[in-house]
């Protein structure tokens, strides 16, 4: 069987997406067999696991389980939410990890993951030694107040890239100069903690440029938020009073939707909209639920050291389902954690102990196309818990040069053509 030392293996995720990865060994051989791993879930998470355990071991079988042919990346789709860029841009396929690297692609909805076999939706099963799997999020309708699914061919959430990403976009181009746009955000966790004020940015330089007479209102259930400092500085200079936004005991916590009158309740009374971005709470994708993987709180505890499920054996969690700790649910972490989780499943099928790993993160965010802001950081499992290493990453500087933004523009091009080229390339 060909197997990768801890340095060949350390050059292989070098070339990726700088996240800082398990070592594997060299020992005798444990399993006599063909390994067989499914991956459940074909995002950033997924495909990069389903594509390093094949790099780091081409004898393993590995299986991808995934319902879409494309996929649409939710990093940058809020540039496509504002103009700036097409759904082509954040289209991705899996054409590469079968021809290259010898995975094979299901295209099919898993139902559910039992500890020996995927379940699919036509009731088929498809056997596994180990599986990893990485369903991302669903919404939660039961947390909206007065909502119900049906509500979104008028009121969009768009927080999983595709079609609804193009809706919201068509929504502002047919709203007249002088409505309103309201975003609501979600309380924490969830998927991706700035993207909320990025998508307001983004809206923002859409309605600057072509429809300027128009307004922003966020209403949020939280006091606070990420980079909110370097997002308010950004609005500050570039957008004026086109964005304002409200903590809930502010009036940002909303009682009631009537998607009819497109409008929302709050404690202030009911605020109206042309256009209205309701993103709900979220818990682990249906899949993992249905599995028994999650927990009462819609999350999947995990081992830190290999992603292995505390309730189901032989599955690993990963990405934004699963309960990493300190590590933010983001395309970078759920990247980082498929290689974590990939070097472990290989460890156990050489016989080898997993080693304790690090992670690294990094976000960055748009408030114009020529100015961004980051945050970055450097986890570590302590005591068996994920946590930040002290001292290391960090926030953009808060009083930086309009050249340091736009340098920093570039950077997040390069992170988003690098990263998705390690995932998919």
């Amino acid at each position: 069987m060909a197997k990768l030392t801890r340095r060949q293996f350390g050059k292989l995720a070098g070339l990726g997406s700088l996240g800082l990865m398990t070592g594997c060994t060299t020992s005798s051989l444990v399993f006599r067999k063909k390994p067989r791993v499914v991956v459940v879930g074909g995002g950033f998470g997924g495909a990069t696991a389903a594509k390093y355990l094949r790099m780091m071991d081409r004898d393993m079988e590995v299986t991808l389980v995934e319902p879409n042919s494309t996929y649409y990346t939710c990093p940058f789709s809020n540039l496509v939410v504002g103009g700036v860029k097409g759904m082509t841009d954040i289209a991705h396929d899996y054409k590469t990890l079968q021809s290259k690297y010898g995975v094979n692609f299901v295209r099919a909805k898993a139902y559910q993951v039992k500890s020996n076999a995927v379940i699919l939706e036509d009731g088929s099963k498809i056997p596994f030694d180990r599986a990893i799997v990485s369903p991302g999020i669903d919404v939660r309708y039961d947390k909206m107040p007065w909502h119900s699914q049906g509500i979104e061919k008028k009121i969009t959430h768009s927080w999983k890239a595709g079609p609804q990403t193009m809706q919201l976009r068509r929504q502002l181009e047919a709203m007249a100069n002088g409505g309103t746009v309201i975003i609501c955000p979600p309380g924490n966790p969830y998927r991706c903690p700035p993207g909320p004020y990025e998508r307001a940015s983004m809206i923002a330089h859409y309605l600057k440029n072509n429809k300027p007479n128009s307004k922003i209102i966020i209403l949020d259930q939280k006091e606070k938020f990420s980079k909110q400092p370097l997002f308010t500085d950004g609005w500050d200079m570039h957008y004026g009073d086109l964005i304002e936004w409200r903590s809930e005991t502010a009036g940002g916590k909303v009682s009631e939707i009537d998607a009819e009158g497109m409008r929302l309740n709050t404690e202030f009374g009911w605020e109206e909209g042309d256009v209205i971005n309701y993103i709900p709470a979220q818990w682990a994708g249906a899949v993992a639920r249905k599995s028994g993987l999650a927990d009462d709180s819609g999350w999947c505890p995990v081992d830190h050291v290999t992603f292995e499920s505390k309730l189901v054996p032989n599955v690993h969690v990963i990405g934004d389902a699963c309960k990493a700790g300190a590590m933010p649910k983001s395309g970078f972490s759920a990247n980082s954690q498929g290689k974590v989780a990939a070097a472990a499943v290989v460890s156990m099928f050489w016989g080898e102990d997993p080693v304790s790993p690090s992670f690294a993160n990094t976000c960055y965010s748009y408030v114009t196309p020529d100015y961004s802001v980051s945050v970055a950081a450097v986890y570590s499992v302590k005591e068996g818990a994920i946590s930040g290493v002290e001292g290391a990453g960090g926030v953009s500087p808060k009083d930086a040069s309009a050249i340091v933004r736009k340098t920093e523009a570039t950077y997040a091009q390069g992170w988003y053509d690098s990263i998705t080229y390690d995932m998919f390339g």
